[in-house]
């Protein structure tokens, strides 16, 4: 017999809740492309046609590991969204400016 998640929850110790919501947020901070692109409800058909590329090119793009930071900017910007880079150092964190160099 399925349950109603809200249910469930409720049943959920504190601490389970609490380890449950920190996963649940940094799943949603990390995302690759194609769930990038999913969750913003975008095809990549319909991303293909505002790059002006084939959607093979998308599911390549996607799946790649490496690739310039000029194509993901625009894969980004291409999802209504700003491409940021940031370095992380125990001490705090700086945001890379220098990309500014690539907006044509």
């Amino acid at each position: 017999m399925a349950r109603k998640f809200e249910e469930l929850r409720a049943r959920m110790s504190p601490e389970s809740r609490s380890r449950s919501e920190a996963m649940a947020n940094r799943l949603l901070d990390e995302m690759a492309l194609d769930e990038l692109r999913a969750a913003r409800e975008l095809t990549q058909e319909h991303l293909a046609r505002l790059l002006k590329v084939k959607q093979s090119s998308i599911s390549k793009l996607e799946k790649r590991t490496d690739m310039y930071l000029s194509t993901l900017r625009d894969f980004i910007k291409a999802m209504g969204g700003e491409l940021e880079i940031r370095a992380v150092f125990p001490d705090g964190t700086v945001r890379i400016n220098q990309l500014r160099k690539l907006d044509r």
